[in-house]
């Protein structure tokens, strides 16, 4: 196991609403806007913290980039901003983020929702995106739809581009990415992985998994139910790796449903 980490980054929060707490964690690549038309649904009823993790976002960059150092940097925000525990989403990354948080700090969560994701080691399947990338940094482009041509030759998905140029800073022609772009390739091999862990957390967990994503399979439930034995799973259809922003109304519903009950 990883030794737990001793030193936090302070993270960049957007807070809204009143109500319970509760605290939202994106994915790979992204920040708390791409979880932002569940962060203004759960605001009409909590106070809804969207964090951006280290390296990410407004968030400070950091060399280390592990699920104990990320869950660590969330703990201490809680410890700092909340007054008592809180329910915790977390999608893809964050939402491994989440549960290395329940299992090391279940003090802290009262309830957790992982997002299309399980915990488990996954493959490296970024390869193409963070040699994109990495191709764009630090070359000039006249313009955002250039630097976008130039990153369809990587990524010829539209809406997957659309999600990566979010990140994208032109300074002079010059472009750069708000995450720590150096950092993420170095630790890839830890954000692919999941910690070996004989903990367990008892609270109330809810898995929402997209029907076309292969992110949550039939034979992660065992891992599911010894490390979290009250928790429950629910498919949402017609949806891949975002249902969140694939089919929001229904998303949101389930959402809401688990945190208000």
């Amino acid at each position: 196991m990883t030794e737990n980490p001793t030193d936090t980054v302070d993270l960049h929060a957007h807070v809204s609403g009143d109500g319970p707490a509760v605290v939202f964690l994106h994915g790979l690549f992204g920040s708390w806007q791409n979880l932002g038309t569940a962060v203004r649904a759960a605001a009409e009823r909590h106070q809804v913290h969207a964090l951006d993790l280290r390296n990410h976002g407004k968030s400070p960059h950091h060399p280390r980039h592990d699920y104990h150092s990320l869950a660590a940097d969330v703990a201490a925000y809680i410890e700092q901003h909340i007054d008592g525990p809180c329910s915790v989403l977390g999608h893809s990354m964050g939402g491994k983020t989440a549960m290395r948080l329940a299992l090391s700090h279940a003090e802290l969560v009262e309830k957790l929702l992982v997002v299309d994701i399980a915990p488990r080691a996954y493959g490296a399947h970024h390869d193409e995106i963070l040699q994109g990338l990495s191709a764009i940094e630090g070359q000039e482009f006249a313009s955002r739809a250039a630097v976008d041509e130039e990153l369809a030759k990587a990524v010829p998905e539209l809406a997957i581009r659309s999600f990566l140029l979010k990140n994208l800073v032109l300074n002079d022609g010059l472009a750069g990415w708000r995450m720590n772009l150096r950092v993420i390739q170095e630790q890839y091999p830890q954000i692919a992985l999941w910690p070996d862990d004989s903990a367990h957390f008892e609270g109330p967990v809810l898995f929402l998994k997209g029907a076309n994503s292969a992110y949550i399979l039939a034979q992660d439930k065992p891992a599911v139910q010894q490390l979290f034995p009250n928790a429950q799973l629910k498919t949402i259809a017609a949806t891949g790796h975002w249902p969140h922003a694939e089919k929001p109304a229904v998303f949101n519903k389930l959402m809401l449903d688990f945190l208000d009950q």
